[in-house]
């Protein structure tokens, strides 16, 4: 390491402008789509594979996924949906003004990260963070709270490469593709969406479970930030400086 090298203490700068507003964007949209979307699933808490699910005539699709013997057929209560009354077209309006909103900023910022090299050079991982050692090594650092410090800390280690890797390359462009996939407006336009999901209700199912990842990793990011330093963490993504955690032997 040379002496101009950031070191435990420091205070450098983390997060670039546009990652930063795409973050508290995304995370917007993302809570307003799920928190709709949680009220358009109480409507018909049901999901199948195929075209047509329980509108198949004379034989409905059995459902793989049924909720609907919960809470009385509304398994999410209102305290988690948007609106918090029961209404299907508000919801819908809701999920469908926040999807342009999700979807246009995932493009610029797909577009931006592979223009400055941001993907390239942050997010994609290289062949020996693959290797099982590798990967085993992060996941026990990780489980013993064990986090990176010093310059070490301005680097994704290799769990973050993939949760931020199938956020960005997975489940939010193909949770973007199964939306459009689900509007019969957009299907007379783009009719190979539903093939490309195997049928409308296939689509629906995928949408879900991109979903659920997505909460899923909401859940997780929070609780690292809250683990690895809140304070610190929302600092740099809201002013882009972050400071550096001491080397371990430096805190002895």
């Amino acid at each position: 390491m040379q002496a101009t090298d950031p070191k435990g203490g420091d205070l450098v700068r983390r997060h670039h402008l546009f990652t930063r507003a795409w973050h508290w964007i995304n995370l917007v949209a993302v809570t307003v789509m799920l928190m709709s979307g949680l009220m358009i699933f109480n409507a018909h808490p049901r999901l199948y594979w195929g075209h047509y699910g329980a509108n198949a005539k004379g034989h409905p699709d059995q459902a793989w996924l049924d909720l609907g013997h919960l809470n009385g057929g509304v398994p999410f209560p209102p305290w988690i949906t948007i609106p918090s009354h029961y209404s299907l077209a508000d919801a819908r309006l809701w999920h469908f003004a926040f999807a342009w909103v999700l979807g246009t900023a995932l493009v610029l910022y797909l577009g931006w990260g592979l223009v400055r090299g941001h993907l390239r050079r942050d997010l994609a991982p290289r062949l020996a963070e693959l290797a099982p050692a590798h990967l085993w090594h992060d996941i026990k650092q990780h489980a013993r709270l064990r986090f990176p410090t010093g310059a070490a800390a301005l680097r994704y280690n290799i769990l973050q490469k993939l949760a931020y890797g199938s956020v960005l390359i997975v489940m939010l462009p193909v949770t973007v593709l199964t939306g459009l996939t689900m509007s019969p407006g957009l299907d007379a336009a783009f009719p190979w969406l539903i093939d490309l999901f195997g049928g409308r209700q296939s689509a629906r199912s995928i949408h879900f479970l991109c979903t659920a990842g997505l909460a899923g990793f909401f859940l997780v990011h929070i609780a690292m930030v809250i683990l690895a330093g809140p304070i610190n963490e929302l600092r740099s993504m809201l002013t882009g400086w972050y400071r550096l955690p001491q080397d371990r032997e430096d805190q002895a």
